[in-house]
């Protein structure tokens, strides 16, 4: 079994997201001795956002590079994500990532019945990060609502978040939300069940 593990905020030691993504990690790794863990730290090491130069592949470096990408994205069964919410949305370096993943006839494709999507073979876990509190259904989510959204266009079903919101209220507020949010860290063999 491989997972790929991703991490996009830029505040290093200090995210909430790195530490709700590694302890996902360290229950899916205590859960499945055999599994193979890919890393990847999209501040420290970003995918260049993709441009008309890298969609004609002119670049044979880069070209070589976004397809180890989506490889990586496609050989993975489980897939955690850790996301802040930065501007009501994702971290670009995150989106820089989805732009090499999304891609017509790898990860989805179009049918005269509509968009399918091909890669629903994988669990996503989304690790999310919220100054303010914003719940399931705001206008305002434009984070856990795209991330829903681009996964599910991919096919992907099995999606969960889980989420540390209200953190920049005070100390109180960062230290319950990530007790609940570490609490709410399914186990990975009741998920396989």
């Amino acid at each position: 079994m491989k997972l790929l593990h991703l991490d996009s905020s830029a505040l290093g030691a200090n995210s909430i997201t790195r530490e709700l993504s590694s302890a996902i990690v360290k229950r899916w790794q205590d859960s499945h001795p055999n599994l193979t863990v890919e890393y990847r730290d999209l501040d420290a090491d970003p995918i260049p956002h993709l441009t008309g130069r890298a969609l004609a592949k002119v670049d044979q470096a880069e070209a070589v590079a976004g397809e180890a990408v989506i490889q990586q994205f496609l050989d993975a069964d489980v897939v955690v994500i850790g996301t802040p919410f930065y501007n009501f949305s994702i971290p670009s370096t995150l989106k820089a990532w989805i732009d090499r993943v999304a891609v017509a006839g790898r990860t989805f494709r179009y049918t005269e019945a509509g968009p399918e999507g091909l890669a629903g073979d994988k669990r996503v876990i989304i690790a999310s990060g919220r100054g303010g509190i914003y719940g399931d259904t705001s206008p305002a989510d434009f984070q856990e609502s795209y991330l829903r959204h681009v996964f599910g266009f991919l096919g992907v079903t099995e999606l969960e978040i889980v989420r540390a919101e209200g953190v920049a209220y005070s100390d109180q507020h960062r230290t319950d939300a990530l007790a609940a949010a570490h609490a709410s860290i399914r186990s990975p063999l009741a998920q396989a069940a």
